[in-house]
């Protein structure tokens, strides 16, 4: 038995990383919005909290998710524009999300953003695999 755990483990090692690591950035992204939510608009307070998240997950996909390795600045400057890069691009969906789910369709807030999130743990998890950290063989 623990050697079939240990094989799934191998062979699974990044997405079950990705979706621990993925799971605390999350995590992150919804605590912050709940706090910032009661002091300023939802899109301020999103805005705010996919920053904060996004340099959690930046950190966290980086040495322990994808491991990857970057030999020079120069190599770990141009990972963290592409990483960047493509989570702007996932909260433009987030922030679409959240104004469709609450502004037009009148949703509740954290539900709206629960949902949210869902969607673009996917999708970075896609770009981070494919794009960014594309140098691990896994």
């Amino acid at each position: 038995m623990v050697q079939l755990i240990k094989q799934l483990w191998r062979r699974y090692q990044s997405v079950l990383a990705y979706l621990i690591f993925g799971g605390l950035t999350t995590l992150v992204n919804l605590v912050v919005f709940w706090l910032f939510n009661f002091i300023w608009p939802y899109w301020l307070a999103n805005t705010i909290a996919w920053f904060l998240s996004v340099l959690f997950a930046y950190i966290t996909n980086k040495l322990w998710v994808f491991d990857s390795k970057t030999p020079t600045t120069k190599a770990v400057f141009h990972e963290m524009v592409s990483f960047f890069g493509f989570r702007l691009l996932s909260f433009f969906v987030d922030q679409g999300i959240m104004i469709v789910g609450i502004s037009v369709l009148h949703g509740n807030d954290l539900i709206v953003k629960i949902i949210d999130q869902v969607i673009i743990v996917v999708m970075n998890w896609f770009f981070s695999k494919l794009f960014i950290f594309k140098n691990r063989a896994s």
